[in-house]
């Protein structure tokens, strides 16, 4: 295990991040008194979303995120206009998972150098990601800090955030507090690695590989395959809702892969017993890292971008619905009463340990 290569060691460290975590909680919650009534929190802290009172019945999710070193990415390949998508990604992803209807974003960019072309092709790339998502970019900041902003090429370093709103009536957020023991969950598939885990990709695979470099393994060069988007699951899940399905939790897999499934409000474990194909992008990062089985499995969506857990007998219909939007989706395991939340993985026998996959 010593010889493996860690995402702690690739120098990003959720272990301490877990831990200031716990305070930044609590700081938190010390403002929910702030207000008595509309924009009061309508749900704990801890689900995907923030969600609040807007009075009327209706509840607003808040949400913001990034793209992380993805921007390395782009920066090396020269290609700035596709990382906007995985921000919008990151956010709608996550507000779809309260059961809220995405309907806006805005974005901040700061920039080591104001280059007018740089910054709007970041925002072709936010544009097009609200198309898919079908919300509007209503404004957003832009930030120069040459002392600050970095990266691998001189005047383009540039980071990306995003964040998004939805609306929910307060009777239909999602919490996954009506999980029943036999329910299915269903796995919809990823576009490759999506906008986690890249620190540690870079690390495993950027020192072998350059990003122009051709890969037989993924048919193309390795920046193509670390740049492709991050999908984006509005259509399908805002279908299997508005049609009544009985969606009783929904999970965006992002870091911390499966484990992400344990955050809900019922007292049950997962077990995934089918998983599909793992892409190659993973094997690629597992073989050259060496990266260990427990590790990919908490860092990576390993093929499996978003999870919906249901009653057994919506299964077809809501694959069907899937499919008819273009996203592959499999039945890949089931749930079961356990106070513990485990998350079992058969195949490669993995099984969580608090915040952390083990074998057994």
């Amino acid at each position: 295990m010593d010889d493996y290569v860690t995402y702690q060691a690739a120098g990003a460290d959720t272990g301490k991040v877990e831990i200031a975590l716990q305070r930044i909680v609590q700081l938190c919650k010390g403002t929910f008194d702030f207000r008595d009534s509309i924009g009061k929190p309508a749900i704990p802290i801890g689900h995907f979303s923030g969600v609040i009172d807007i009075g009327d019945g209706r509840a607003m999710a808040v949400k913001t995120d990034g793209v992380g070193t993805k921007v390395f990415i782009a920066q090396e390949m020269e290609k700035y206009d596709t990382v906007g998508i995985d921000c919008v990604a990151m956010n709608v992803n996550d507000i779809l998972c309260v059961g809220a209807l995405p309907i806006s974003m805005v974005d901040y960019i700061a920039v080591q150098e104001p280059d007018p072309a740089l910054l709007e092709s970041i925002v072709e790339g936010v544009v097009e990601g609200c198309r898919q998502a079908g919300v509007t970019l209503s404004g957003g900041e832009i930030a120069i800090m040459p002392e600050m902003i970095r990266g691998p090429r001189e005047n383009r370093g540039f980071d990306l955030v995003g964040m998004g709103v939805g609306i929910v009536s307060k009777d239909k957020i999602i919490t996954g507090d009506t999980i029943e023991e036999g329910d299915k969950i269903l796995g919809l598939v990823s576009s490759g690695i999506h906008s986690n885990g890249m620190t540690l990709a870079r690390k495993a695979i950027l020192g072998k590989f350059g990003v122009d470099e051709y890969v037989d393994e993924l048919g193309r060069t390795v920046g193509e395959e670390l740049l492709e988007p991050t999908n984006i699951y509005v259509s399908e899940i805002r279908e299997m809702l508005d049609s009544g399905l009985d969606l009783r939790s929904l999970a965006h897999i992002t870091g911390d892969g499966f484990l992400n499934l344990r955050r809900v409000s019922r007292d049950c474990g997962f077990k995934i017993d089918n998983l599909p194909k793992t892409p190659q992008i993973f094997e690629l990062i597992r073989k050259h890292g060496p990266v260990s089985a427990a590790e990919m499995y908490q860092v990576y969506n390993m093929g499996v971008g978003f999870c919906i857990v249901l009653p057994a007998d919506e299964v077809d219909s809501a694959m069907q619905i899937a499919e008819k939007h273009g996203k592959g989706c499999y039945e890949i395991g089931s749930t079961f009463k356990d106070p513990e939340k485990t998350v079992i993985l058969e195949e490669p026998r993995l099984r969580s340990a608090g915040s952390q996959f083990v074998e057994y």
